[in-house]
């Protein structure tokens, strides 16, 4: 983005990247087409470094998705779900300090591809205690073989009706400009998603990807959708917890993650109401917007709408995918 530094690379790798298929992402954001997906150059020099050198544990968990679908919910979600004192205290029991109150959910989690492999980056994952907890949007193909491997550590998905996805995605981009530059335009972008030339896209291809793997592993990726976790988020919670091997004892457990978790609550908190993102540069309100379905409904025609569905409809026939 664009705070980042240019990564460092050799000459002969340099040379390998300029033969790779570019594009234009916003307004002058270079992309790399590799393997069928686009990338920004850090990103993809980081998934290189990280396909060759990550080791990945039994008990790691992979938080993926492509961008804008809900990832944020989930960064609290799951550090919430893995420490047992957050099912049953309140924020003052026993000088219980949540962590959520200390830190944005990007610090609770960190990124593959942005805090570990990345130029200048800040964990080494090596050294990290157990259970370690990452995050990723690198579509499949592109993980490190380790983590993908049986038995080294399970892989969470999350995904969103991709009007939605887009409409976010376009909101978020926007946060970053500008009075003077004004948001980025809608049309233009929405060509471009529909495309599929945008970091970490084609979006359908991405989800495809995960859900095709998720139905032949189950035990391996668990596959969410945001509407199904807007529409029962006890339920798909309590399934969460049982696929990361940490089921609730009691009801009043859910509830407590579910409440310190809460869009409201996340984003009415003082470590996400100020501030930048340092890994990114995006303010740190920017991932707290509405945290709503449907909102595609306010900015996208009705022409966008067929266009899209039309796309969604070709990428997921056969699949038993409905997004």
């Amino acid at each position: 983005m664009a705070t980042s530094k240019s990564p460092n690379t050799s000459s002969s790798s340099s040379a390998s990247f300029n033969e790779l298929p570019r594009g234009t992402w916003w307004e002058n954001v270079d992309l790399y087409k590799c393997d069928g997906f686009w990338y920004g150059l850090r990103h993809l020099v980081a998934a290189m470094e990280a396909q060759s050198s990550f080791k990945a544990r039994d008990d790691d968990v992979l938080l993926a998705s492509s961008m804008k679908t809900g990832t944020t919910w989930l960064k609290a979600l799951i550090p919430c779900i893995m420490d047992p004192y957050a099912r049953l205290v309140n924020d003052d029991d026993d000088g219980y300090q949540d962590p959520l109150i200390e830190s944005h959910p990007n610090e609770l989690i960190p990124s593959l591809e942005i805090q570990i492999f990345a130029q200048n980056s800040t964990y080494d994952a090596s050294g990290m205690p157990s259970p370690r907890l990452f995050r990723t949007h690198l579509p499949y193909t592109k993980l490190p073989e380790s983590i993908k491997s049986p038995g080294n550590g399970k892989i969470v998905y999350i995904t969103r009706n991709p009007k939605d996805t887009f409409v976010s995605q376009w909101h978020f981009f926007n946060s970053i400009r500008t009075v003077e530059q004004g948001p980025l335009p809608l049309i233009q972008m929405f060509d471009k998603f529909c495309n599929g030339v945008h970091a970490f896209g084609p979006f359908h291809d991405h989800v495809l990807e995960y859900w095709k793997e998720s139905v032949k592993r189950p035990e391996k990726i668990l596959f969410l959708k945001y509407e199904e976790l807007k529409r029962d988020p006890s339920g798909e919670v309590k399934k969460l917890a049982l696929f990361l091997g940490r089921p609730f004892g009691k009801d009043e457990e859910v509830d407590k993650v579910l409440w310190r978790c809460s869009f409201e609550r996340l984003k009415g908190l003082e470590v996400n109401r100020n501030g930048v993102d340092p890994w990114a540069g995006f303010p740190k309100t920017a991932y707290f917007r509405l945290g709503v379905v449907g909102d595609w409904k306010n900015s996208l025609t009705e022409e966008m709408k067929q266009r899209l569905d039309q796309i969604t409809s070709k990428k997921m026939e056969g699949s038993g995918l409905d997004l």
